[in-house]
């Protein structure tokens, strides 16, 4: 035997449908009266007389303990969307005190507020919405991403291509990537059930002494030798052992690229590399806007080669970038396992054999497969040049597009009811209101009553929308009152060689502030504040315990 429940809902589900026929007839004149398509269809009269009277049916009406209705809710809904188009999707609590602004816009006194589970149950109702894990994600890179700054940047790379006969094969990046020699990677482990928590702590070495590594790549394929870049004065032999012949060490002072190791790596490396794969008369080297790839010399050098340099827009390497979007990743990744496993094998320190070792293993998982490279230079749009496949990966937006303008022929034959969600749209729904009332006469009253709802919704959305923007507004100002006082703080410079209290630090400061006695502000010429500060009591000299006398100590007197 079926569940009672599912018999009750099929019973429903019959009961609508003959409720919708019914209502359709009247609508359209077949039946003339309530009672008769009542008897007609077998359904209660009353039940009929409601629902032509425009009450809901028992599926489409809220539930009791609702406490938003659907316009409001729909209103929270799309401001949820619109601060996460915005890349500042809220926290469910930020919901929950908005879902309580649009409570009290009501007037009631005192306003009602929604419970602790309630954003949970709005997200459980809502297909459309959904909990993730927020990713920080920096703003100067959300703000390169703007779709017209990345088709310029596609415009100008086939530009250059045209312009001077570039062969896909001739087209190359390089830039540069750190490592902290002990650092491993996150990894899925398998441990014991009865752990707690979600994660499991992994012992990695000690040493985190940074290195930094070269890597250059050609769009059919071909890597080019890496090179690598220690912190250090001077270079060990056995840093050279078991290594490829065609690898470059270079050392500085903090592991880090510079203008002359830059200049070294493109007349040392990248040319004599290249010499023999010329396809054409012009090499194009893609690059980020390093300092040590601007430089004259670099300039100069790349000319004189028939190098074409071409730096790409800032903050977008993560998208325009081959090296950033297929290789450099998959290295890192490569070598943090490798360091968790000399980890594991007891290892608890990382020297630079160790590093030069583990890195010749990880490149082969990232350059050994031709695949690989030629790949990220498809994703990056540049080979071939596509610019959609780096498009089609934007989803914040910064700027919002203005709409086309669009002037139908026929204002009254073309209209469809919509509900205004700007200014503009309701001033054009107002206007055909207008046009629809002046012709009344010849007009039937369904349409006019879809426009005067639509409005009345449009309304609705418009107050919902100014509460919350009001609450937006009031934070951001609260927020800028906070700027404007912690910019008025003092910046004043004070002495604090043994450290200071808080009382000490202004009783300290309010010292510094007085103007020196008989030289004070009016004493000055032009009103100059003086020169001369009060500087902190000196201590005072010892007193012998023994003797009583200032100047020793009692295990220095000579009187005793």
């Amino acid at each position: 035997m079926p569940p009672i429940r599912s018999e009750y809902t099929q019973k429903l589900a019959k009961q609508e449908g003959k409720i919708l026929l019914a209502l359709s007839d009247l609508q359209e004149g077949r039946i003339q009266s309530v009672r008769a398509a009542a008897k007609l269809y077998d359904i209660p009269r009353s039940t009929l007389q409601k629902r032509a009277d425009g009450r809901l049916s028992r599926v489409d009406t809220p539930p009791n303990g609702r406490k938003l209705t659907q316009l409001e809710e729909d209103s929270l809904v799309e401001w949820i969307f619109s601060i996460d188009k915005r890349g500042a999707a809220p926290r469910k609590d930020t919901i929950r005190e908005m879902a309580n602004i649009l409570l009290a816009a009501r007037g009631s006194h005192p306003p009602p507020t929604v419970g602790v589970k309630w954003v949970d149950n709005l997200i459980n109702r809502r297909p459309d919405l959904r909990i993730r894990a927020s990713i920080r994600y920096d703003y100067q890179r959300a703000l390169n991403e703007d779709p017209k700054l990345l088709r310029e940047w596609f415009l100008t790379v086939q530009r250059v291509i045209d312009e001077n006969g570039i062969q896909p094969e001739d087209i190359y990046n390089f830039d540069e990537t750190g490592f902290a020699m002990g650092l491993i990677s996150k990894q899925k482990v398998v441990t014991r059930a009865e752990m707690y928590g979600n994660g499991r702590r992994l012992l990695q070495p000690g040493n985190r002494e940074w290195v930094t590594a070269i890597e250059a790549i050609g769009a059919d394929g071909y890597s080019l030798p890496p090179c690598v870049i220690f912190k250090a004065k001077v270079a060990i032999a056995g840093w050279f052992e078991k290594l490829p012949k065609d690898w470059r060490i270079e050392v500085s002072t903090n592991g880090w690229t510079s203008d002359e190791i830059g200049l070294r790596w493109l007349q040392k490396l990248f040319i004599p590399s290249t010499n023999s794969r010329v396809r054409g008369r012009f090499r194009l080297l893609i690059l980020n806007g390093h300092g040590s790839h601007l430089t004259p010399q670099f300039d100069r050098i790349c000319t004189e080669n028939d190098i074409i340099p071409l730096c790409m827009p800032a903050h977008a390497s993560h998208l325009l970038q081959p090296l950033d979007v297929g290789c450099f990743a998959v290295v890192k990744k490569a070598y943090g396992r490798f360091i968790s496993d000399l980890a594991r094998q007891g290892y608890n320190h990382i020297d630079k054999i160790d590093f030069l070792e583990d890195y010749q293993r990880a490149r082969l998982e990232a350059f050994q497969k031709l695949s690989t490279i030629q790949n990220s230079f498809a994703a990056t749009g540049l080979v071939p040049i596509d610019a959609e496949r780096v498009l089609s990966k934007l989803n914040i937006s910064l700027r919002t597009p203005t709409p086309p303008n669009s002037r139908p022929s026929s204002r009254s034959s073309q209209f469809t009811p919509k509900t205004p969600r700007t200014v503009t749209q309701l001033f054009k729904q107002a206007s055909l209101l207008k046009d629809l009332l002046g012709q009344r006469s010849q007009s039937p009253p369904s349409p006019i009553k879809t426009v005067v709802d639509q409005m009345i919704k449009g309304g609705y959305l418009a107050l919902h929308s100014a509460a919350l923007l009001s609450q937006e507004n009031a934070n951001l100002r609260a927020a800028n009152e906070k700027k404007r006082q912690k910019r008025q703080r003092s910046t004043r410079q004070i002495p604090c060689e043994e450290g200071l209290s808080v009382k000490e630090a202004i009783q300290l400061v309010e010292q510094l502030n007085q103007p020196v006695e008989g030289d004070g502000v009016g004493s000055h010429e032009q009103g100059e504040l003086p020169n001369q500060v009060i500087q902190p009591r000196p201590r005072a000299p010892p007193r012998c315990s023994g003797c009583g006398q200032i100047g020793h100590k009692i295990n220095r007197c000579i009187n005793l």
